[in-house]
């Protein structure tokens, strides 16, 4: 999904999660994700997070998780490195490829620790990594290793905030070229590669369950490794291949079209699906039918599209009609969780609407992301063996919380 440290999201809304051991069962590696709202620093700006991030993959630069800083959701797993290891709190990222530290806590050598001497940088759009690339033993849960793993190892970053060490990337490995200085058209092998590569799973496959939730503190998430968790996904997964249009096809892009109701807002087209952006992007033609269907008007203070109590109850399903299927965001799904809005500078009765304007017409390039909001309705699974993204059903897809 995406070049160069970036996806899986943060409602760090600041969401910041952290996470419990993995559990190993048939070569599916599974962890779950508890997101936790941090709004120490007062309500949050997620519409111009997400714009800053939508508009470097429009880009297609390499990027990563935008800043931690007040914004965004991120999932921190706690990942060893070296051996003996030492602990580090790293963003789990499936639109980004490259693993790194030193961030926050500094990288310790061991004997499992060797320097490449190859210099290493990622550019996030909105922050940086610099450093050298090393090979070392990391260590996922408890007793779950991976020998020889490139990391880089941080001498200067920019856009992480106290608490987060670096990042587990675990996108599409092409993401990793340009980031080697010396060997940019290099690719590094990733974490889920080695797992592959070393037989801890039987295939290229990461899947993911975010759950709704209401609250500042909950778990609701699960990653899993190697293959699929038929206990977190209702009916069949329905899989769509990478788009070929560029720059989409170098991230978990797909082709879909969307309507609303009946009414066709966008016609079929490339963008991608992005655990990082927390919002859904639409271009902005698609954004302008859709704003005049519901009805709803342009919120000063949040930038989010605003709706009434009654033109809410007039709501009809938004279809995104991917592949061969369609997944469709009732009118519940299509806002934002009311108990939520004084996080995000709204008043606490309005009702807002998680459908933005990606800033550029259709036929532009990148003329959609599927964002948190959209991917907490559905389980996703990023397919690196058969160059393919899946979407099912959860138990969550119609539920009522928001």
């Amino acid at each position: 999904m995406f070049p160069a440290p970036s996806l899986l999201i943060i409602i760090l809304l600041a969401l910041s999660i952290t996470v419990s051991p993995f559990k190993i069962r048939d070569s599916l590696i599974t962890l779950p994700i508890a997101r936790r709202l941090n709004v120490s620093d007062g309500p949050i700006s997620l519409l111009q997070h997400d714009k800053v991030r939508v508009a470097a993959l429009k880009d297609g630069r390499h990027l990563g998780s935008p800043p931690v800083t007040n914004v965004a959701v991120n999932y921190i797993a706690e990942v060893g490195v070296g051996s003996p290891a030492t602990t580090y709190n790293l963003i789990v990222d499936t639109g980004s490829s490259n693993t790194w530290v030193g961030a926050g806590t500094a990288y310790v050598k061991t004997s499992t620790s060797v320097n490449t001497g190859q210099p290493v940088e990622v550019d996030y759009g909105t922050g940086i990594f610099s450093g050298t690339e090393y090979t070392d033993t990391v260590t996922l849960g408890s007793g779950l290793t991976i020998t020889k793993q490139s990391i880089g190892v941080a001498s200067n970053s920019e856009g992480f905030t106290a608490g987060v060490d670096g990042v587990l990337g675990i996108g599409p490995v092409d993401l990793t070229e340009g980031s080697l200085i010396d060997e940019p058209n290099t690719a590094i092998p990733t974490v889920v590669d080695n797992l592959y590569s070393q037989g801890t799973i039987s295939q290229e496959v990461v899947s993911v369950l975010f759950e709704p939730t209401t609250s500042k503190t909950n778990t609701n998430g699960e990653l899993a490794f190697g293959g699929t968790d038929s206990a977190k996904y209702t009916g069949d997964i329905g899989y769509t291949p990478i788009t070929t249009t560029n720059p989409e096809s170098t991230y978990w892009g797909i082709n879909e079209s969307i309507t609303y109701g009946s009414t066709m807002i966008l016609s079929t087209t490339a963008g991608i699906v992005d655990t990082s952006t927390t919002y859904i992007f639409v271009a902005t033609d698609a954004y302008t039918k859709y704003k005049a269907e519901t009805g709803a008007t342009v919120d000063l203070i949040t930038g989010l599209l605003l709706v009434s109590s009654a033109q809410y109850s007039a709501l009809k399903n938004l279809n995104f009609n991917i592949g061969s299927n369609t997944y469709t965001l009732t009118p519940n799904a299509q806002i934002w969780p009311r108990s939520l809005n004084t996080y995000i500078g709204g008043s606490s009765n309005a009702i807002y609407l998680i459908v933005t304007d990606i800033g550029t017409a259709s036929g532009s390039g990148s003329d959609f992301v599927n964002g948190y909001t959209f991917l907490e309705r559905f389980y996703s699974v990023y397919d690196t063996t058969n160059s393919r993204v899946g979407f099912a059903k959860t138990s969550y897809t119609d539920a009522t919380t928001n």
